[in-house]
């Protein structure tokens, strides 16, 4: 269920506007951890993408403090599941939506049939926390329909524990799956199958709610076209400065997809010049915003065995250039003289403990004002030395899915700088 507190869902559009990663934030869209995290265990945390078992009711009070620091600054919170529920009182996206959950390429055509009827007759809330949380073979063997599934071969073969529906964990790092540039926002491509499903339920309420299916996706298209299109996940994008993005390219994100992107967003006018830059493919750096993400107008927070090395080509209206140093080629793009790095100054082995733990994964609300995981003592330390305010919010449960403060926003509206 979703955080008891306000979630401000009203019918009021949401003016979206993004043109950097430190302009004041307004409006954000974060998901409170639910029972899709209850699916986790030792034998599917892999498959998942989980590197631990996290504690559902600790995470969520670790989720309320992260949401609750960022309204005491004046931010709006959106909240997905109620996004999702409002989303699914729209037949059209409702029917988007189950299609894309009971796909007759995953469950059979005829268990296909049979799920699509149980689960348009469910009210929204209800269908909510199945496509969020997931239903398995072993919860379908006590619903109603038990006797018509059993008449398809995927149920009789199926394990008591395998799913119908995958649940769906990571949609706690809303950044991944969709996110704004400029003005538009655009629905990412997952490139890992545990996450692709993610993609249709960001694509429903970005074309469907009230407040935010006011403005055409970057992407759009028919879903079977958006779901054949290159990896590329939001963790990989960082607004440098107005007109300026940086995507990185490695583990989720793909040269291909990299280049797809930077076209949509070049051809719609939402920014002039886009650097790839490539990142070690890993799971300690799976995204760019793992080891780079900027904490003023000018500086960045880096993880320091990269600092030196992270490289960077440029596409714009001069056509390709590089690579070169992605300091060098940033600070260009950006208009200054030099792009700072903040020093942490951190010992080899502090270093790789804490990039581990999100410490370089900085959420700005504003110019020198960043949300931290409080457990990155050193590096939270550091930023102040260096005149920026740290806001720190307790992520124990809430890392076990690597992924900081940064990984678990979307942010919708920012002012401009």
């Amino acid at each position: 269920m979703s955080d008891p507190s306000p979630s401000a869902a009203t019918s009021e559009p949401v003016p979206l506007r993004i043109d950097s990663e430190v302009g004041r934030l307004r409006s954000v869209l974060l998901h409170r951890p639910g029972d899709e995290l209850k699916r986790l265990t030792p034998r599917n945390s892999d498959e998942l993408l989980f590197d631990g078992i996290p504690w559902l009711d600790r995470a969520q009070q670790e989720h309320d403090a992260f949401a609750a620091t960022l309204r005491e600054r004046g931010v709006e919170v959106l909240l997905l599941f109620d996004l999702l529920v409002d989303t699914l009182a729209n037949p059209r996206a409702s029917a988007e939506l189950v299609d894309a959950a009971v796909a007759p390429r995953t469950v059979g055509p005829r268990l296909a049939a049979v799920l699509s009827e149980h689960l348009h007759a469910l009210a929204p809330v209800a269908l909510a926390e199945v496509l969020t949380a997931g239903l398995s073979h072993e919860e379908l063997a006590l619903l109603p329909l038990h006797e018509q599934a059993q008449r398809t071969i995927v149920a009789r073969l199926a394990g008591p524990h395998e799913f119908v529906v995958p649940p769906l964990p990571n949609l706690l790092f809303t950044r991944d799956s969709s996110l704004v540039v400029g003005n538009r926002p655009a629905v990412t491509s997952p490139s890992m199958r545990a996450r692709r499903r993610e993609a249709s339920i960001l694509r429903a309420i970005h074309r469907h709610h009230p407040r935010l299916g006011r403005t055409q996706l970057l992407n759009d298209s028919d879903d079977s076209r958006a779901a054949g299109e290159a990896p590329l996940e939001g963790g990989d994008v960082l607004a440098l400065a107005p007109g300026v993005i940086a995507i990185g390219v490695g583990e989720r994100t793909t040269p291909a997809g990299a280049e797809a992107f930077a076209q949509r967003v070049l051809a719609a006018d939402v920014a002039h010049t886009v650097l790839a830059v490539p990142v070690e493919q890993r799971r300690a750096t799976m995204h760019l915003d793992t080891v780079c993400t900027m904490v003023d107008v000018d500086a960045v927070i880096m993880y320091p065995p990269v600092a030196d090395t992270l490289m960077a080509v440029t596409i714009g209206e001069g056509g390709v250039r590089g690579p070169e140093p992605f300091l060098t080629a940033a600070a260009r793009a950006m208009g200054l003289p030099r792009l700072r790095v903040l020093e942490t100054g951190l010992d080899p082995v502090t270093a790789e403990r804490e990039q581990w733990d999100d410490g370089n994964n900085t959420l700005a609300l504003a110019p020198r004002l960043v949300v931290g995981y409080e457990r990155n003592v050193e590096t939270n330390a550091r930023l102040e030395d260096e005149g920026i305010e740290v806001l720190r919010i307790p992520g124990s449960e809430l890392g076990s899915g690597r992924g900081g403060p940064r990984c678990m926003s979307s942010p919708l509206v920012r002012d401009p700088l």
